[in-house]
């Protein structure tokens, strides 16, 4: 397991803008996370006293980076920032999600990659109902995240 200060050196996301807090578990092809700042009236995303679950694709989006920053730091290179530019088949199950109690937590699995991209599954959960899913793709830049030379 992973703490929230070990995802902040593998994601470009930073202070709040960083929205997991621990990493539970991982694989060469999929990580489980979880985050609690879905109730913080402070939090970055929300508009109008309100966290969209649209935002949920963006906790996907993280979750992509945060597994190909382990996968990259396993290897022993640096990581790589990537910049998303697609969501397919995206469904949400909710409206919002600053209403719900407890932790959310997400899954994400690698569907393909090359050296200059990546297509991950995503899916986030509340406990045993599914909030959102879907597919994102991330065009990886080239050079490491800025402090990791």
């Amino acid at each position: 397991m992973l703490a929230r200060e070990d995802i902040l050196q593998l994601v470009p996301h930073q202070g709040d803008m960083c929205l997991w807090d621990e990493v539970l578990a991982w694989t060469a092809t999929d990580i489980v996370l979880r985050a609690r700042n879905h109730r913080d009236p402070a939090h970055p995303l929300r508009s109008d006293g309100r966290l969209r679950a649209i935002h949920l694709c963006e906790y996907g989006a993280q979750a992509m980076a945060v597994h190909g920053g382990l996968r990259a730091r396993q290897r022993g290179g640096a990581v790589v920032p990537g910049v998303l530019v697609a969501l397919r088949d995206v469904q949400l199950h909710v409206a919002r999600i600053d209403d719900l109690d407890g932790a959310i937590e997400a899954t994400a699995q690698v569907l393909a990659e090359a050296e200059s991209s990546q297509q991950y599954g995503f899916r986030i959960t509340h406990g045993s109902r599914v909030l959102a899913a879907g597919r994102a793709a991330v065009m990886l830049q080239p050079g490491p995240l800025p402090g990791q030379d």
